[in-house]
């Protein structure tokens, strides 16, 4: 499975996974990348009509080693014929996402807060904390036009990451947006301002989330070096 197949499995088997119902969540996607369930069932070799129970409910939920068996095949299926998946996935408001990306290999928070030259503002006893993936986002944009399972998207394959908000004045409005929202970053990076205000830091504390000002350095620098992160963790895979 190359990286580009393996994040959009993630990004299904997160889904899946939170779902209140994770056989309708299952068959959701499955119709969504159009791809018949006696096909699907051929493909991981099982019964059409086991497959049915899961997606119906009428079996227990599935547990994770069906999940990533259920997953792999359709991402397979997908790549082979349809394709659709790069689309589905695709955030809906692209320009509010400026950049996304998962590390094959955990980074330490304090690797992150080097590579964007941040100071922190609380938090600096889990800078050892590992993180998974990041998203750089245009913080009014992101919290103007996306609402709903949109949101969710910027966690991307896993919430165990860092999300940058660019164009901040105060850093409230990004501690806010992610204090009512079930999902929670291990990170936060706000860009623009030199110093937040309390409440953004009691939001952090409150949810136990490492907090930083990144430093001199521009929106198109973040991603960069965030990029040369992410390659250089993939290289120590390969």
């Amino acid at each position: 499975m190359s990286v580009d197949d393996a994040e959009f499995a993630a990004r299904i088997a997160g889904d899946v996974v939170i779902s209140d119902n994770a056989g309708d969540a299952m068959r959701k996607w499955r119709e969504r990348i159009a791809v018949r369930q006696a096909v699907l069932a051929r493909e991981m070799g099982l019964s059409p009509s086991v497959l049915s129970d899961y997606e119906s409910g009428r079996r227990a939920s599935p547990g994770v080693g069906f999940i990533k068996k259920y997953v792999s095949a359709l991402v397979k299926l997908d790549q082979n014929h349809h394709k659709l998946l790069p689309r589905e996935i695709a955030p809906k408001d692209k320009s509010a996402i400026l950049a996304i990306g998962e590390f094959k290999e955990p980074v330490k928070a304090r690797e992150i807060l080097k590579a964007v030259d941040g100071n922190v503002v609380t938090g600096a006893d889990k800078l050892g904390t590992d993180i998974y993936g990041y998203t750089v986002v245009d913080s009014i944009k992101t919290i103007y036009a996306l609402s709903g399972f949109d949101f969710y998207k910027i966690y991307g394959a896993t919430t165990e990451r860092v999300l940058i908000f660019t164009k901040v004045g105060l850093g409230r409005s990004p501690m806010v947006a992610i204090r009512v929202v079930h999902l929670k970053p291990r990170m936060v990076v706000i860009h623009g301002p030199k110093a937040t205000d309390e409440v953004a830091k009691a939001l952090a504390e409150k949810e136990k989330i490492i907090l930083s000002l990144a430093g001199n350095v521009s929106e198109q620098g973040i991603v960069a070096a965030l990029a040369e992160l992410q390659q250089t963790k993939y290289g120590k895979s390969r």
